[in-house]
């Protein structure tokens, strides 16, 4: 065994060993879409006297995450994203009114002497008057200057005495600095006032809401009269139940924010429905990678089995960096996932193929100087492909917001493994299995002694597809013309991430029909509302912007004509962020696509280049049509698949590309349209059988994956489909007469370079 053998054999065993320590200790961060939960967006905006920055949503996002800890929900985060966003993510969540009444208050917290109480608020108050509605809905309050606010209280927390449960729930609420000198002179100078009138009471207020103003220790008369509640803390009783008390608590305890917040994303996802779906993917890719497994067995046997081990590998080293990386999982990151194993397939099946080339042509003597040799001649295509495809999901992830970000992670991170998996791990097991005895002496079973039967069938026809360029093109510019036809008649169906609004998905517990649905909702008072089937027993609704109340008003009126209903999810979605995530997700798409061109132009010709965007545009283009005339709607997972599509098609392309210039340099004086025929002819074997392997999972995610994965897994077998015929006889046509038009120097034939380790096989390798 040589030095670099035995390199890449440590470097293999190192990989696999830490993965599946990592695969065995760890689990990956999962998203509220599959876990079920509350997702809040909030948004820092400027006050009169504060501007927002970095520092200072640092600090607002302190206090929500007091907040939010005073609320008892398990294992919240509240991070910062960017300046001036803060993210607050409620795991098991599902109601998230009282959470979004709670942490959304924005004002500072103050603490006011009450001055006297009346029924209706002044018509005319004098000027610094302060009259807020009283708590308990008895008049308006006038209030004095804040004594002052929540920077000097410490904590609050609700509580219920066990020695004494008759006083009921109360809020026990603690100072510092100051803080508890001058409590205690304002209630002192409270306590010198009669029983139950106004000057008695101690109010405070939250966001010009009075949020609680209880008297003064109503029973003990005037003993505190100018001494008041000191010691650092007081309570706070009343007709408090366990969830007042602890919002009341969480209100004062969670202090000020420093800005004025703004709730622009807001997403509820049921239990069952991060469940389902994380159930309905694991069958699905279970069975769809058991089926490419024996499919690439199958077709290339001993070799095939190698691979179908390196994707094994690749799952677990994927699984691994997520989770080092401390990344989240979410539904439209799987997307990433589903092209990555693809170009693992991929990359393993152009190693295949050209060491069948090189060894049934005689180039390389032996088995495992053809797997070797398959290895170096396909390196340049695996390197070009992955590389366009990196460009990709890097621009997406520094550009592109929302769903599209997550993409850009989870395919960077497949994309590495695939590569590691396919160039070392599988490359490891295959160059080791070909060298044994059993093998040597049975050569066929190695699976690259001989061609597959759909390659013998093309060599034997050798069909000159570039005879008819034109038709070709006239085909792909008709289909274009048909799938831009859908987009103008029938429109696009943009879901609520790109136009803001309101998208609630309920269950209800017997089958009722979208029209029944229709009217329930009218009938509440939406009109207007888009109603919808989703799946068997599955209504959604689809409206403006509408609060929390409103969308519970909805689900309860659909609820009642069908014997209950559960809430699958609820999602609102400011104007302004639906606006930013589309356009953040086209510019990113523009410039990443942009990025690719260039490197193709780089790498080839720019013919080459325009070649790879028209068949990008004839593949998203069918997609996109088929959409627009099936009225299915385009979200943020639909973009995901989209960006899938276009790198499969990229990858595509530069597989067809590299082979079209290698035969060119090799045959020169060769007439181009024959050179690109060969190149298809040799390729082809390649692009159905990774298309085949990426089918199977595909088909397997559409049917057994669920709602939530179908549209996805429908997009994505369309551009497959239609990617496999725009690399070929798109992309090779345009080239060809573009070339005719403008020809590029003829380049000059390789020197012939002579293997100096090239000798025949003698038995196994040690």
């Amino acid at each position: 065994m040589n030095r670099s053998s035995l390199i890449r054999g440590l470097l293999a065993l190192l990989v696999l060993a830490g993965s599946a320590y990592v695969v065995l200790t760890a689990k990956p961060e999962l998203g509220l879409d599959l876990r079920g939960g509350t997702q809040i967006v909030l948004e820092a905006k400027d006050s009169e006297t504060v501007k927002v920055t970095k520092e200072v949503t640092d600090k607002a996002t302190q206090v929500l995450h007091r907040r939010v800890d005073a609320l008892g929900v398990s294992e919240p985060t509240v991070t910062r994203q960017g300046d001036n966003r803060i993210i607050v993510e409620l795991p098991g969540v599902q109601d998230p009114r009282e959470a979004a009444k709670v942490i959304g208050k924005t004002a500072q917290l103050t603490f006011h002497e009450v001055l006297n109480i009346a029924p209706e608020k002044p018509a005319k108050p004098a000027k610094g008057d302060l009259w807020l509605a009283d708590d308990g809905g008895q008049g308006f309050l006038q209030l004095a200057k804040p004594a002052m606010t929540g920077e000097l209280v410490s904590g609050a927390d609700g509580r219920l005495d066990p020695q004494q449960p008759a006083l009921g729930w109360f809020v026990e609420m603690n100072f510092k600095g100051d803080g508890g000198k001058i409590w205690a002179q304002i209630t002192g100078k409270a306590a010198c006032e009669p029983v139950n009138t106004p000057k008695r009471q101690v109010a405070i207020v939250l966001d010009n809401e009075v949020i609680s103003a209880p008297q003064v220790d109503p029973n003990g008369g005037n003993q505190l009269c100018n001494v008041g509640i000191g010691g650092g803390n007081t309570t706070i009783s009343g007709n408090f139940t366990e969830a007042s008390a602890k919002d009341l608590a969480a209100l004062i305890e969670g202090g000020s924010l420093p800005v004025p917040v703004e709730v622009i994303d807001q997403r509820t996802v049921g239990p069952s429905l991060g469940k389902d779906a994380i159930q309905a993917s694991a069958t699905a890719a279970i069975i769809g990678l058991a089926l490419t497994a024996i499919f690439i067995i199958f077709v290339y046997r001993l070799v095939g089995l190698m691979a179908v081990l390196g994707l094994i590998a690749y799952a677990g080293m994927s699984y691994a960096a997520l989770t080092l990386l401390g990344a989240t999982l979410t539904l439209p990151g799987l997307a990433g996932f589903v092209l990555a194993i693809g170009m693992a397939v991929d990359a393993n099946v152009l190693v295949f193929e050209r060491a069948r080339e090189d060894h049934i042509a005689g180039r390389t003597d032996g088995l495992r100087r053809s797997l070797r040799s398959g290895f170096q001649n396909a390196l340049s295509a695996i390197a070009d492909s992955n590389i366009t495809t990196l460009l990709a999901a890097g621009l997406l992830f520094f550009l592109a917001a929302g769903p599209v970000r997550g993409f850009g992670v989870t395919l960077s991170i497949g994309v590495i493994a695939s590569l590691l998996s396919a160039l070392v791990v599988t490359r490891v097991l295959a160059e080791f299995f070909v060298s044994r005895k059993f093998v040597l002496k049975r050569p066929a079973l190695s699976g690259i002694a001989g061609h597959g039967r759909f390659r013998v069938w093309l060599e034997s026809r050798r069909p000159a597809l570039m005879d008819h360029s034109k038709r070709w093109l006239l085909i792909s510019l008709a289909v274009i013309a048909v799938s831009v036809a859908g987009i103008v008649v029938r429109g696009l169906n943009l879901g609520i991430e790109f136009t803001g609004g309101r998208l609630i998905e309920v269950s209800t517990t017997q089958p009722i029909t979208p029209d029944q649905a229709r009217s329930a909702v009218a009938e509440a008072g939406y009109p207007t509302a888009i109603v919808q089937a989703s799946g068997s027993d599955d209504i959604t609704v689809r409206t403006g912007t509408i609060s929390d109340d409103e969308a519970v008003k909805i689900k309860e009126a659909i609820g009642r004509i069908g014997g209950g209903a559960e809430q699958i999810r609820n999602e609102s979605i400011g104007p302004s962020l639906g606006e930013e995530l589309r356009n953040k997700g086209l510019i990113a798409l523009g410039i990443a696509l942009l990025a690719q061109l260039i490197y193709l132009a780089a790498r080839f010709r720019w013919t080459y280049g325009a070649g790879a965007v028209l068949a990008l545009v004839q593949n998203v283009a069918v997609v996109v049509g088929v959409f627009a005339w099936t009225g299915k709607p385009i979200d943020g997972i639909f973009l995901a698949a989209v960006l899938t599509i276009i790198g499969y098609t990229v990858n595509d392309s530069v597989v067809v590309f590299d082979r079209i210039r290698e035969t060119r340099s090799a045959r020169a004086t060769d007439n181009l349209a024959n050179v690109i025929d060969t190149a298809i002819v040799n390729v082809l074997p390649r692009t159905v059988n990774t298309g085949i392997s990426t089918l199977f999972i595909l088909s397997a995610l559409l049917v057994l994956g669920g709602d939530s994965l179908a549209d996805f897994s429908l997009a994505l077998l369309l551009g497959i489909l239609v990617g496999t015929y725009s690399s070929n006889l798109t992309a090779s046509p345009l080239l060809l007469e573009l070339e005719r038009r403008y020809p590029a120097p003829p380049p000059r034939p390789k020197r012939k370079e002579v293997d100096r380790d090239a000798q025949p096989d003698r038995g196994a390798v040690v």
